[in-house]
């Protein structure tokens, strides 16, 4: 049960994963995740029941730009045994949605009175773990999370035009998160990216958003963001996608990680080097 106690964000920045997870699991943490316990890789999370999760895999595989498979738990456990020993995903995420029949019915920040038998959990890696890597390659992250409140707003995302391959009743929209990278700095984040599919790879397009449907001043699922003069707007596949599907395929349940707010594995950066 949560102590109660809070703690701040510059407390988990630079700890084990599982001190992340602690953290939240006692109520100590109910805020995004982005630069905490740097090196491991954060992920996205999708629990679906059992009769969906086959159709769901195929999608996995047939989209592995925004949907790279870290882990798959066996039906009705919680714990994801590969890319996090110990932990539960019932309770190690800060905020949770849940959709049902297309539409979105909550939002919460436990799973444990929700959490079925038939339950399936699909953990799936997160560009957000790429911020480590581009601090070691001498660019500081926070130059490419721009939005309209300044240097510390989240990572715009956006639904694009381009349709996701389908399986089963899984299907619908590309969702795609946007940095607007300085001209000079372009062609060292798509290197450094590119080193890391399972945390969504290199970005999938490069320049006019138009071409992919993207209206930078309308983001539909965070805040917003201006691409400067000297600046190159770069798009990666986004964890959000599973959601979009979700709204798109009207199944009976889905339950996914709230937007920021991710699963921090037991993973390194170097565990899925490539």
């Amino acid at each position: 049960m949560p102590d109660g106690t809070a703690i701040g964000r510059e407390a988990l920045r630079d700890v084990p994963a599982r001190e992340v997870r602690q953290a939240i699991r006692d109520g100590r943490w109910r805020g995004t995740t982005h630069d905490m316990a740097r090196g491991f890789v954060q992920a996205n999370l999708a629990i679906l029941p059992e009769s969906h999760a086959l159709d769901f895999l195929r999608f996995c595989l047939r989209n592995p730009k925004p949907c790279p498979l870290l882990d798959v738990t066996d039906t009705g456990n919680p714990e994801p045994a590969r890319a996090a020993p110990g932990a539960d995903l019932r309770t190690d995420l800060s905020r949770y949605v849940v959709y049902r029949h297309g539409k979105k019915a909550a939002e919460v920040s436990d799973l444990r009175d929700l959490w079925r038998p038939d339950h399936v959990g699909f953990v799936m890696g997160c560009s957000l773990s790429f911020d480590a890597a581009l601090a070691e390659d001498g660019i500081d992250p926070a130059e490419l999370r721009r939005g309209q409140q300044g240097a510390q707003a989240r990572i715009p995302v956006y639904t694009s035009s381009v349709d996701c391959v389908p399986a089963g009743p899984f299907r619908g929209p590309l969702v795609v998160s946007l940095k607007p990278v300085p001209r000079h700095l372009a062609d060292r984040v798509r290197q450094v990216t590119e080193r890391y599919p399972l945390a969504h790879g290199g970005p999938v397009h490069v320049g006019d958003p138009a071409a992919i449907g993207v209206d930078p001043s309308r983001a539909e699922w965070t805040e917003a963001c201006a691409i400067g003069p000297d600046e190159v707007p770069m798009f990666w596949a986004c964890g959000v996608t599973p959601q979009a599907i979700a709204l798109a395929a009207g199944i009976p349940e889905m339950i996914t990680h709230a937007t920021g707010h991710m699963f921090v594995t037991d993973l390194t950066l170097e565990d899925i080097r490539r």
